[in-house]
């Protein structure tokens, strides 16, 4: 049910916000509605799998859902331990990238992107990848874009920097994590404890279903 949530909220978040896209110009796929739909569609069939396995009481489906559950928990750790090895060079391609997007903010096809920046910038109350300076070689000389502003109005952000905001958004998202880390931690190990019982769980029925003897259907 989670899983068919998800995959319905991503659907709706591409049909209706079909112009808000990414920030990143290395992964244009990379969006909002892309990932929810990509999260709920692997949801869904895993929970699909494990449900019809125990209703039915089949082992290859069972046997499915366990090695899917264990794949999925192996790329999960693999890739938080090359973050953390590569935190580093990480931030360092990530502010790369996103400044070679600002380059795209003005550019015809890619409304997307341009809202994508006028809505963090806006929320966060930042501006820029570093700081303000960013958009110089993308807008003009001591020009950013409107939702800079301390007090956005139309054409506030042309030639003037004073009252702009000088953090950059890539240090305001960094904060937000480090503020509420505790509650992705608390996230992530819920999701980690669900994953663990539901293999346990899969291989128990399996084990109980081998024991007494009943067979698969093929």
């Amino acid at each position: 049910m989670c899983g068919c949530g998800l995959l319905g909220v991503g659907i709706w978040l591409s049909v209706s916000q079909g112009n808000f896209a990414t920030f990143s110009p290395s992964f244009p796929s990379l969006s909002a509605a892309n990932l929810v739909i990509a999260i709920g569609t692997i949801v869904m069939v895993t929970g699909f799998l494990g449900c019809l396995g125990a209703i039915k009481e089949n082992k290859c489906l069972l046997l499915s859902f366990f090695i899917v559950l264990l794949v999925i928990l192996l790329a999960e750790l693999i890739l938080l331990i090359l973050f953390f090895v590569y935190m580093d060079k990480v931030n360092d391609n990530a502010k790369k990238d996103l400044k070679e997007g600002l380059l795209l903010y003005n550019t015809e096809n890619n409304v997307g992107l341009k809202n994508a920046w006028n809505i963090i910038q806006a929320e966060m109350r930042c501006c820029g990848v570093t700081d303000f300076t960013d958009w110089f070689p993308v807008l003009g000389e001591n020009t950013v874009p409107d939702r800079c502003c301390m007090e956005n109005s139309q054409d506030c952000g042309r030639n003037s920097t004073t009252l702009v905001w000088k953090t950059g958004c890539y240090e305001k998202v960094k904060t937000w994590f480090d503020d509420n880390k505790h509650v992705l931690g608390t996230v992530g190990m819920c999701i980690l404890i669900m994953q663990i019982l539901g293999m346990a769980f899969s291989m128990t029925l399996f084990q109980h279903i081998h024991r007494t003897g009943k067979k698969y259907d093929a």
